[in-house]
């Protein structure tokens, strides 16, 4: 009779573990946005996660999704930067693909073709939605880099390191 309550004592527990655990699963998963467009696959390198450093940190996170609208979309975030200032997200490509970022044909980035502004908060953090549409050219491979430039002098504050994007579809 010990080993049976021994046993359901035992048990218990490690099916409460067992339903917290679907249970947070299956809420988690009730959490993710329906309208989400499907990325591209991670290789070649469709989608990237840009790292800026310099004065401050930031984060792009460059994103195509697979359809045939050749859209990719630039999630911008941020942080330690001057408060309540204006910055541009810069970018320039080389079509020699080496992992050498010899380009310095800087594109201000935004909402399509209108360049975007990303402003800071009181504690130097922004956050800022891009969009550009790219060429028609599936497949098609270019090296890239980006940077951060404060609005009003221009003055490069982010730098990234040089990444290589293929465009999808």
């Amino acid at each position: 009779m010990q080993k049976r309550e021994l046993l359901v004592g035992v048990t218990a527990p490690i099916l409460l573990a067992i339903f917290v655990l679907l249970f947070l699963s299956s809420s988690a998963a009730a959490q993710t946005p329906q309208s989400e467009p499907p990325w591209g696959p991670e290789t070649p390198n469709f989608n990237l996660e840009v790292i800026l450093r310099g004065e401050g940190f930031g984060r792009v996170k460059f994103r195509q999704p697979n359809d045939d609208a050749f859209i990719v979309y630039l999630d911008v975030w941020l942080r330690d930067l001057a408060p309540n200032t204006s910055y541009l997200l810069q970018r320039a490509v080389d079509t020699n693909v080496d992992d050498n970022c010899t380009s310095t044909a800087w594109l201000t980035l935004g909402k399509g073709l209108q360049p975007q502004s990303i402003t800071t908060d009181a504690t130097g953090a922004g956050r800022e939605e891009l969009f550009r549409t790219l060429p028609a050219l599936p497949g098609s491979e270019f090296d890239i880099h980006f940077r951060v430039i404060e609005e009003e002098t221009s003055a490069v504050v982010l730098t990234s390191k040089c990444y290589q994007f293929t465009i999808s579809q």
